[in-house]
């Protein structure tokens, strides 16, 4: 576990993902009653919440809109917005099954699956970032239809550095986190 991990997973040691669900609710209704589009600050603020939920970093957190019911865009982190998009059809990407199948799903060892590392290899900071290890991706849902996804990833270049295995409990505490989020979604997306 990195030095910043173990400081994140400090700060609210005594707090579990579902007790940061009525912050992210909050801060939900709040942005939805400014009924303006917004900006990615925005989103990275209701992110936060993510981030310290699952102790992980803001680069290990992604927000990805459905477009024209045919791709998937980064809204978060913001420098992938610029890269390209997936397309909903993807045979390779963890995020567009998710997206499709309206299923969440937990990978430990993200790095021996097959996916699409294109997003992996972009620099979000100086320098190439580490590979994903552990990943739980989960559909953004609002009115039963798939309008995106979020993911929580661990990042290392090893899977022992990368921090604690993903549990079901954690999967199904994202899920409850990407319903809260689902209904502002809309109010960042520019298509």
């Amino acid at each position: 576990m990195t030095d910043a991990r173990k400081v994140v997973a400090r700060q609210d040691i005594k707090r579990t993902p579902a007790e940061f669900l009525g912050d992210l609710k909050r801060l939900v209704k709040e942005t939805i009653d400014q009924k303006t589009r917004l900006d990615p600050a925005r989103l990275g603020e209701l992110l936060h919440v993510v981030t310290k939920a699952f102790a992980v970093q803001p680069d290990e957190v992604a927000i990805l809109a459905a477009i024209q019911g045919r791709f998937l865009k980064f809204l978060f982190p913001t420098k992938l917005q610029s890269i390209g998009q997936i397309p909903l059809t993807s045979a390779t990407s963890l995020a567009a099954r998710t997206a499709r199948e309206r299923k969440p799903e937990l990978i430990n060892h993200f790095t021996t699956v097959p996916h699409a590392s294109v997003f992996e290899a972009v620099p979000l900071y100086d320098q190439r970032g580490d590979p994903i290890q552990k990943i739980m991706s989960a559909p953004l849902l609002l009115d039963g239809k798939s309008i995106g996804v979020i993911q929580v990833s661990r990042k290392s270049k090893t899977v022992a550095a990368a921090g604690p295995d993903f549990t079901p409990q954690d999967l199904r505490d994202l899920v409850a986190l990407a319903g809260a989020l689902a209904p502002c979604i809309p109010l960042f997306v520019t298509d």
